[in-house]
């Protein structure tokens, strides 16, 4: 299922599992700015624009895991998902060096006016299919860039970003641990979550267990990288299920 602010992959697959990409789409509507947000291209396949990689990541695994998935149709500098409503960085200004354009003058009209085409919808979305089991198992899938401009190069190869409610989030660290060639971050590139944030919102304020997997993006640039990756987190994430029952 398409809709103009989301995709549903396996919408009506029988698991527990629910997988979000909220960050899977460098597309810029067309009633927003006139589908240009003022960078170049070159801009748009950046990290700032939308999370390299994720997309792939979560249909291979939506498919290996027979689960649903729940994938934004738009880029992360129109209005960002992955922020509460009223985070100041829901619709950004300035991200890793770059000015938006199309952003620098957006009033407040214009921020509700893509809240309620994309930001709404899509959350909306994400809560239909998380209520639909009382066992649902949360599972944001995002990349992370290998460095930040003028930061030091990141090392890890994932991150397991978690908050509280570490019932999902241990037993993968856990079985990522056993994986000898991996640099794994433990609330690593950054850490844990934002009140009002995705997982927040659908997982931390229903007691769900959750995990928020972060990729560097290098690893997932391609659509080998992106396959290769999903059969490699969907037995760690079922071993993980099966730890938690331990």
């Amino acid at each position: 299922m398409t809709d103009t602010a989301y995709e549903i992959v396996n919408g009506a697959a029988d698991s527990p599992w629910l997988l979000t990409c909220d960050h899977a789409s460098n597309r810029v509507p067309e009633d927003v700015a006139g589908g240009d947000l003022g960078l170049p291209a070159s801009e748009m396949e950046r990290h700032i624009a939308y999370d390299v990689g994720a997309a792939g990541v979560t249909r291979h695994l939506a498919e290996l895991l027979g689960a649903p998935a729940v994938l934004g149709r738009f880029s992360r500098l129109v209005i960002d998902p992955n922020r509460g409503a009223d985070d100041p960085t829901l619709v950004m200004k300035l991200y890793d060096g770059t000015i938006i354009p199309a952003n620098r003058h957006a009033d407040a009209a214009e921020v509700a006016r893509r809240k309620a085409t994309l930001y709404d919808p899509y959350h909306a979305a994400v809560a239909d299919l998380a209520a639909r089991r009382s066992d649902t198992l949360y599972v944001a899938i995002h990349s992370f860039t290998p460095r930040l401009v003028g930061r030091r190069p990141r090392p890890w190869h994932i991150g397991i970003l978690h908050a509280w409610d570490k019932r999902l989030s241990v037993p993968v660290l856990e079985r990522l641990a056993e994986e000898p060639d991996l640099i794994v971050g433990d609330n690593e590139p950054y850490g844990g979550h934002l009140p009002g944030d995705a997982v927040d919102r659908h997982a931390l304020q229903h007691g769900r267990p959750n995990a928020l997997i972060e990729v560097r993006h290098d690893l997932i640039a391609d659509a080998a990288g992106q396959r290769a990756w999903a059969e490699r987190l969907a037995p760690v994430l079922e071993d993980a299920r099966a730890r938690m029952g331990d």
